[in-house]
């Protein structure tokens, strides 16, 4: 494994464009993708069977597989039922601070009538949640795309994922324990394209959301506007932002796990302590060489957009990390809360020595849904935002309109629409 203390001042222009412009793969794909939501599109289940057939090698006799959830829930293992229980607990009360509230207020002065205007929230109807499977098994990304919605208020919540010749009972049965509304034994492009434009089985929705593959992102890319969805994600990414005070095994753990997601994960370290990054590097051999994913995660630790970098201080560490906007951004240093004030772009943000990336993943209450790829800089993570619709109201009376009536006729005419300014001037009798 190729793994070494860099310079961040020495970076060149091509390391630096693997550090900054992280590919996640998709344009390579776009054209097999749209080949097969079309297909999807037109020929429903059908297709759904034959893309099952080839990608996933399963014979899929049932689509809709609801029922299999609840049996799931009961076969699990005890302990293993408490904690997908306990982190869904914690993701419901994280998110059930996020309902947004109606409101409507008078914004008129003492002599103007009233003037009453608000904001109201509504949920969606429909939402489609995707929960990749293939090499591992993600019963979290359920809790974290089914829950949110759910809590907003979507009264049909349907979840599509990979098929198998034995679907993973601990997926089935986060499933049930988020409460969900359907389940579709279909996955990679064909699961989003279900989703989005409905079959003889599956119900098409209004929104589609949830992580997965490149596959999967570039369906979702290609549904955009037929359908909303979240976000465009690509493989997991994390830098870690450490001190002279960071414990080197902590850094090299986050580092591991986030690489054990995908050979293209990025991850990254940054510290301006030499000592530090050194140490880094050799708890990250030995750790890696220990887990049971080792040849995912030496794959992504070659790739070139991860790596240990040594800044000349820890405002360049800072600086870096700003411009990189990492999907999850782990500050270990003595003085975290400072540092974290002068980020502003990070999708989710792990502070201390002992908050690991993995608390996020699974169980604080956080969402890990999160943009990569320096989509941090222009939006947030999975929330309960992403499953309302907001509608502004308004209520004038005569006095209140008359008092902004100039303002209005005023800017209609100069906008050449005259039929906006009569609409004022008919109701005040001008």
């Amino acid at each position: 494994m190729n793994i070494e203390v860099r310079e961040l001042a020495g970076l060149g222009p091509d390391a630096r464009r693997a550090f900054f412009e992280r590919d996640a793969g998709v344009a390579e794909v776009r054209a097999d993708v749209r080949d097969i939501v079309e297909r999807v599109r037109t020929e429903g289940d059908v297709a759904l069977r034959d893309f099952s057939r080839e990608f996933d090698d399963v014979e899929v006799g049932n689509i809709d597989v609801t029922d299999a959830a609840e049996r799931a829930y009961d076969e699990i293992d005890d302990d293993v039922r408490e904690a997908i229980e306990t982190a869904a607990a914690n993701i419901r009360e994280f998110h059930e601070r996020q309902v947004p509230e109606d409101w409507r207020e008078d914004f008129s002065g003492d002599d103007s009538g009233t003037r009453e205007l608000g904001r109201r929230y509504r949920p969606l109807e429909r939402v489609g949640v995707y929960a990749p499977g293939g090499t591992a098994a993600y019963p979290s990304s359920v809790l974290m795309g089914v829950i949110p919605a759910k809590v907003a208020g979507v009264e049909h919540v349907a979840v599509a994922t990979p098929p198998a010749e034995t679907m993973n009972p601990v997926t089935l049965a986060a499933m049930h324990v988020a409460d969900v509304d359907a389940v579709y034994s279909v996955g990679g492009a064909q699961g989003i394209a279900a989703l989005a434009y409905g079959t003889e089985t599956v119900n098409a929705v209004q929104k589609v959301v949830g992580p997965g593959n490149k596959w999967v992102t570039a369906a979702k890319a290609e549904v955009r506007g037929d359908v909303d969805i979240d976000f465009l994600a690509g493989p997991s990414e994390i830098l870690v932002v450490a001190d002279e005070t960071a414990d080197p095994r902590f850094v090299a753990s986050d580092l591991v796990a986030q690489a054990e997601h995908d050979p293209n994960a990025s991850v990254v370290a940054v510290t301006d302590d030499e000592e530090v990054a050194d140490a880094i590097v050799a708890e990250v051999e030995t750790q890696a060489a220990e887990r049971d994913r080792t040849e995912t995660i030496e794959a992504a630790l070659e790739n070139d957009a991860s790596g240990v970098l040594l800044a000349r201080s820890m405002s360049e560490a800072v600086l870096f990390a700003e411009e990189y906007a990492a999907e999850h951004l782990s500050i270990q240093a003595d003085d975290d809360e400072a540092l974290l004030d002068r980020i502003d772009s990070a999708g989710s943000v792990f502070l201390g020595p002992y908050t690991p990336v993995a608390a996020g993943d699974y169980a604080s209450g956080t969402n890990h849904v999160l943009p990569t790829g320096a989509g941090a800089k222009r939006q947030g993570g999975l929330s309960v935002d992403h499953f309302v619709r907001s509608t502004t109201v308004q209520r004038l009376d005569e006095a209140a309109l008359a008092d902004l009536s100039e303002t209005i006729t005023t800017l209609a005419e100069a906008e050449g629409l005259d039929a906006h300014a009569e609409s004022v001037r008919e109701r005040l009798g001008e």
